[in-house]
């Protein structure tokens, strides 16, 4: 598991980014790179990073569930993931 720290980075991280979308959106469509760059640098959607939602590991995301490999394969054996099942033929 993550360290909370990393986890509350990156919640930070998106309140930022969506804080400042719309101004961030205006100055990038002017071509005002000065104004951009004093922006917060965390405000930058590129600086976001997915990470599983209940580990918080940030390699082997899915994005379709919002987990990562590791615990979809445990959730998905147990049957908490509606309409997966594990192939076998």
């Amino acid at each position: 598991m993550a360290k909370e720290s990393m986890k509350a980075r990156e919640v930070k991280r998106k309140k930022l980014f969506e804080k400042y979308a719309e101004k961030r959106a205006k100055l990038k469509a002017e071509g005002n790179l000065e104004a951009l760059s004093k922006l917060p640098r965390n405000s930058s959607s590129v600086r976001m990073h997915n990470r599983c939602s209940i580990t918080g590991r940030p390699r082997g995301y899915m994005r379709q569930f919002g987990i990562s490999r590791i615990t979809f394969r445990e959730m998905a054996s147990k049957g908490l993931i509606p309409g997966v099942k594990k192939a076998s033929w």
